[in-house]
């Protein structure tokens, strides 16, 4: 569903200008059923969260980055409802039990009751740090997200997954958990470093390679101006990715299924992130090199033409710009001892992500081990 909403709010007339782009998705799930909205200057709209903050103060959880950014608007947002704020160290690295450790005493030392809400402003360390944090206090409180990555806003602010990352793997402790709503305003990302950008789009890729080969073709198309953050693009590229992840999760919410095709290149993807240390590389960036490694195990498998795994290449690498080689530090014996521990993996056996066409995903849980490290050893020959 998408929707221009104007009604019942005042703007100056630079808000009202920005709000001409605004668009409201939902994702539908009964009772937990949740708007998403996606516009240049939400930050700047006062009542957009109003309705979701239920009866008691609402806590913003942010990172010593974004906070000098945007807290104070989101403070103005939140008006008489303001309950305080916890800022964190900004990083992958800070992922972790013990900062779930030290909301929790933060929450406790404020007295925050089962009224409370949890807003997260931030990417999607915080959002999952955050969501993670509201599942478990108290057995579970409201949460928002307000993500300001374009990784966050594509997709981990959406879907309800948190949680945080242990030494032996990435995300394997957390709770499916969907936030009251989630805000997501375009304009913040005029703040966010190149890099950052880049590592977003390699989600939105990932949702024209599993099944939309028609947004992978638009994609290609308007790389240029979606780099360059024009705003038009840029919300159509939200709202495509948006609209295709609550569907999934509206269908497949605990991922049993469907919802596992979204993770193409995550496999691969998780065990670099792991295995080169949470922060070094961005997120975004170990999953285009996942998905390159996805593309090419596909090929070998006879699943792909060669034509098309290099194709798979050439966008993320020519098209966006994006690192495509995974370090050559990584041994087959590091990719497969994470590989198998990942939480995608049933019973030791891994499961793979992998690519019929551009466009079409399959689940496949019998790769020959011989194929699997061809892929693992190939380096820049990855895809040729």
């Amino acid at each position: 569903m998408t929707a221009s909403e104007t009604d019942g709010v005042n703007f100056d007339k630079d808000e009202c200008e920005a709000l001409e782009i605004l668009e409201t998705l939902s994702v539908e799930l009964s009772e937990r059923s949740y708007p998403i909205f996606i516009g240049p200057g939400l930050l700047r709209d006062a009542n957009r969260l109003r309705p979701y903050l239920g009866q008691g103060r609402a806590v913003i959880i942010s990172n010593d980055t974004v906070a000098p950014l945007y807290l104070n608007s989101v403070k103005e947002m939140l008006g008489d409802s303001y309950g305080g704020e916890i800022i964190l160290p900004d990083g992958e690295a800070h992922k972790t039990l013990s900062t779930i450790s030290q909301i929790y005493d933060w929450l406790l030392a404020a007295r925050a009751d089962r009224q409370t809400t949890l807003v997260a402003l931030g990417g999607g360390v915080v959002g999952d740090i955050a969501g993670f944090a509201a599942a478990t206090y108290q057995r579970g409180i409201n949460f928002l997200q307000i993500p300001t990555t374009l990784l966050a806003q594509v997709d981990s602010s959406v879907g309800g997954k948190t949680g945080v990352n242990h030494p032996l793997g990435k995300n394997m402790i957390g709770a499916f958990y969907q936030p009251k709503c989630v805000v997501i305003d375009t304009q913040v990302l005029e703040t966010l470093p190149v890099r950052e950008v880049k590592a977003g789009l390699a989600e939105v890729i990932k949702y024209g390679l599993v099944n939309q080969p028609d947004f992978l073709r638009w994609l290609t198309s308007n790389a240029a101006d979606i780099m360059a953050l024009d705003a038009a693009k840029l919300t159509e590229t939200i709202r495509v990715c948006c609209q295709a992840k609550a569907d999934i999760v509206a269908a497949d919410e605990r991922e049993v299924g469907l919802r596992a095709l979204l993770n193409l290149g995550h496999t691969f993807g998780h065990a670099i992130e792991t295995a080169s240390g949470y922060g070094t590389l961005l997120h975004g960036e170990t999953v285009a090199m996942g998905m390159v490694m996805a593309a090419d195990l596909s090929r070998r498998l006879d699943l792909l033409s060669a034509e098309q795994a290099a194709k798979v290449r050439a966008i993320l690498e020519n098209d966006f710009s994006m690192p495509v080689i995974p370090p050559a530090q990584i041994r087959a014996e590091d990719y497969l001892n994470l590989m198998s521990s990942d939480k995608k993996a049933e019973q030791g056996n891994v499961r793979f992500i992998l690519l019929k066409s551009l466009g079409t995903a399959v689940i496949r849980g019998d790769v020959p081990p011989n194929l699997l490290k061809e892929t693992l050893t190939a380096g820049d020959e990855l895809c040729r």
